[in-house]
């Protein structure tokens, strides 16, 4: 029997689109909890987001559970990301439209996976400026989205690996496993200019949180129906 007042730690592969932000999977699992619980009020969680152009892994954690959310959060992440070489956005994704083109006919197979592999262990990144990062009270993204000049400070993380899986220019596909903090988007910018280029993601899917994998996970559309057949715990009125 489950309790989702006392605590249950939901595992979803979150859809990449701006239909279904981070935000919007935890609302969407909130609302439907709330009305099977028949309930105003209940605590949930997400331990991480995602941007919505990325897919995967998210936790969502209920009730007393939401305590765990750090826990997760720290725990590693795996990634694969989909980068094009030789042309930057200001967001490092599709969030945004190319702003700037650079060359790509010196970039071989050996030189990408010999880049790579400068940025396995401990590095700084600057996070991007289209990012929840705190500037003097303000999200980084508001500001940029409000044509401000947005100065982040670089950020002390771990990359335990570093994978090229395909190589077909423009587009590299790249699995990362990395610690807590470490924005891909930012990392597919470093990438780029570390082969003397631009680059920038056209997708991203987190496959793994911890030992949490994609095929634990559950599709957000199939939550309602899964609910509905769940034995649950009602919570009890004072």
């Amino acid at each position: 029997m489950r309790n989702f007042q006392e605590g249950e730690i939901l595992y979803f592969n979150k859809p990449a689109g701006r239909e279904w932000t981070s935000f919007k999977l935890v609302g969407q699992v909130r609302y439907l909890l709330c009305r099977r619980l028949k309930t105003r009020k209940l605590k949930v969680g997400h331990a991480g987001t995602l941007d919505p152009l990325a897919s995967g892994v998210m936790i969502i954690c209920t009730g007393r559970a939401t305590k765990r959310i750090e826990e997760f959060q720290y725990q590693t992440k795996e990634y694969v990301a989909t980068i094009r070489l030789g042309a930057t956005t200001p967001s490092y994704d599709l969030e945004h439209e190319i702003d700037a083109t650079y060359p790509t006919a010196h970039i071989t197979r050996e030189s990408v996976e010999e880049a790579l592999q400068h940025f396995v262990g401990e590095i700084e990144q600057v996070p991007p400026a289209f990012s929840a990062c705190m500037v003097n009270g303000k999200r980084a993204y508001d500001l940029a989205r409000a044509g401000k000049e947005v100065e982040l400070k670089p950020k002390l993380l771990v990359i335990d690996e570093i994978e090229l899986l395909s190589y077909a220019m423009p587009d590299i596909v790249v699995r990362v496993v990395c610690s807590k903090g470490t924005y891909i988007r930012a990392l597919a910018r470093d990438i780029g200019e570390a082969l003397g280029s631009g680059a920038h993601l056209t997708a991203l899917q987190r496959t793994r949180v911890g030992s949490i994998t994609l095929a634990d996970c559950m599709d957000p559309g199939d939550f309602k129906e899964w609910l509905e057949q769940q034995e649950i715990e009602q919570p009890t009125t004072e």
